[in-house]
């Protein structure tokens, strides 16, 4: 099983990635002993806004980039976490 997954952090920057091990991989964005080089780590703390199952690594993939190419945080909220405008 393969995840693709919304991260937000208190300033509401978002961050679009997929896993095939959801828990562990939102605990390693949360960790804070290691700052250097690591976005989620110098730009946390991070909650999970929204994440989603797919079968195949290359659904979970085309699923990320169809998020990321939306570029506006507006989509994001509207469309995909059901916010209103």
């Amino acid at each position: 099983m393969f995840w693709v997954y919304v991260l937000q952090n208190p300033r509401g920057r978002f961050y679009i990635a997929h896993t095939d091990d959801l828990i562990t991989r939102v605990v390693n964005h949360k960790r804070v002993d290691k700052t250097l080089g690591k976005f989620t780590r110098k730009n946390g703390p991070w909650i999970l806004l929204w994440s989603e199952p797919h079968a195949a690594r290359s659904s979970a993939m085309r699923g990320e980039h169809q998020i990321k190419s939306w570029k506006s945080t507006e989509h994001i909220q509207t469309a995909l976490l059901g916010l209103p405008d």
